[in-house]
C-alpha cells in the first residue's frame, strides 16, 4: 500500500490539488491511501497521523504532497514518523517558498530531505533550487491528460482575457483587473474572465477594485467551475494570462498552452523553466499592470506572434501528457514495492 498524505479539499470548493489529480492515476497500477480530506488543518494532521499508524504494517511507501508554509509540518511530521516506523517517505515539493523555508528551518529540512527514500520535485526550478543547498532531487513534472483539451489555434487574438486561479494574494488577481481597466482605454470591447474559487477574501477586494475602475460591466467572474466547463468557455477567449508573485509549475498555465491560448504571464519562480519568452509564450515582470498590458497589446496587433506562440505552446503542453509521465511514476514506485 501507498499513503498519499496531502490536502484533499475540493468538496470544499477550492481547487483540486495535485494529491486529487495524481491518486486516481496512480491507483490503475497500485493500492493507494489518500488522505486527508479535514478542513480544519489540525483535524488533517491527526488524521494523517493516525491513517500513518493505523495501516503502518501494510504501508511500503509514504508520499507527501511537501508545501513550504504553514503545512511544511505536516511533511516534517511525517517523515520523522516515517522514518522511525522504517517505511520509505517520499516528499513531492510543491511550495514556491522553499527558498526561504530552506535557510529558516534548515536543521528541519535536513533531516526530511536527507532521510527521504526520493525527493520530487515537479519543476526545474525547485529541483535546482534543493541542488544548490545539496540535497538531491528528482524531476516528474506536472501533467495534464492531454486528449482532453482541444485545441484551437488562435492566428490572431484580441483583448478577451481568461485567468484561472483560486482567488489568492499571492496569485496577486487584482493585477488582473488593473490590466483590464488600462486595456479599455486603448480597446473598449476588452473583457476579463477569471475562473476560480475564493480562498482568502480577495474575490471581495476584486469585485470592489473593478467598481472603483469601472470595469465591472467587462468582467465576468464565475467562482469555480468544473473543469469541462471552463474548458468550453476558454474557446471564446484569446489570451491567458497568469499575474502570480509566486509560482512553480502551474498546471493552469499547461492547460492553456494545450488548449492553444496564448501565455502571457509575470516570469517568477518556476515559470521561465516552463516558458521560453516569445516562443511558446510571453514573460514580463511581477506587479507591473504597465508592461504586462503593454505585452499583451503587443501580441494583439502581432498575428504572426499570436499564432507562432499558440501552436508552440501545444507542442510543449504535449510534454506533459500522463502517458509521458506514467513511467517516471512507475519507475520511482515499483522498485520500493518489491522490496
Amino acid at each position: 500500500m501507498i499513503l498519499y498524505a496531502g490536502n484533499i479539499l475540493s468538496k470544499y470548493g477550492y481547487t483540486p490539488t495535485f494529491i486529487e489529480l495524481l491518486t486516481p492515476k496512480l491507483a490503475e497500477s497500485f493500492e493507494v491511501k489518500p488522505v486527508s480530506e479535514y478542513k480544519n488543518q489540525v483535524l488533517r494532521m491527526i488524521d494523517m497521523i493516525w491513517s500513518l499508524l493505523k495501516n503502518r504494517n501494510k504501508i511500503k511507501l509514504v508520499l507527501i504532497d511537501s508545501y513550504s508554509m504553514r503545512a511544511f509540518w505536516y511533511t516534517y511530521i511525517l517523515s520523522k514518523m516515517s522514518f522511525y516506523l522504517k517505511i520509505p517517505y517520499v516528499p513531492v515539493l510543491r511550495g514556491g517558498g522553499y527558498s526561504d523555508r530552506l535557510k529558516k528551518s534548515s536543521g528541519h529540512c535536513r533531516f526530511i530531505f536527507s532521510n527521504s527514500y526520493k525527493n520530487i520535485s515537479p519543476s526545474l526550478f525547485l529541483k535546482s533550487i534543493f541542488e544548490k543547498n545539496g540535497y538531491e532531487v528528482d524531476y516528474i513534472p506536472n501533467f495534464i491528460p492531454i486528449e482532453n483539451y482541444r485545441f484551437k489555434k488562435r492566428n490572431s487574438v484580441k483583448a478577451k482575457l481568461l485567468w484561472v486561479r483560486s482567488f489568492d494574494k499571492t496569485y496577486n488577481p487584482l493585477l488582473a483587473v488593473e490590466i483590464l481597466y488600462r486595456l479599455k482605454s486603448k480597446y473598449p470591447d476588452a473583457e476579463l474572465c477569471m475562473i476560480g474559487p475564493d480562498k482568502d477574501g480577495t474575490l471581495r477586494e476584486v469585485i470592489e477594485k473593478s467598481r472603483e475602475l469601472n470595469v465591472n460591466g467587462s468582467l465576468i467572474l464565475t467562482g469555480r467551475l468544473s473543469k469541462k466547463e471552463w474548458l468550453k468557455l476558454s474557446e471564446d477567449y484569446d489570451i491567458f494570462i497568469n499575474t502570480t508573485d509566486f509560482d512553480n509549475h502551474p498546471v493552469s498555465v499547461i492547460e492553456a498552452m494545450a488548449l492553444g491560448i496564448p501565455v502571457v504571464t509575470t516570469n517568477v519562480g518556476g515559470i521561465p523553466f516552463l516558458i521560453t519568452d516569445r516562443i511558446d509564450g510571453l514573460l514580463v515582470p511581477p506587479g507591473d499592470a504597465v508592461v504586462f498590458t503593454e505585452t499583451i497589446e503587443k501580441l494583439i496587433s502581432d498575428s504572426e506572434l499570436a499564432g507562432r506562440l499558440s501552436e508552440n505552446s501545444r507542442k510543449k503542453s504535449e510534454e506533459f501528457d500522463w502517458e509521458n509521465i506514467r513511467e517516471k511514476w512507475i519507475s520511482l514506485i515499483d522498485p520500493v514495492l518489491k522490496n
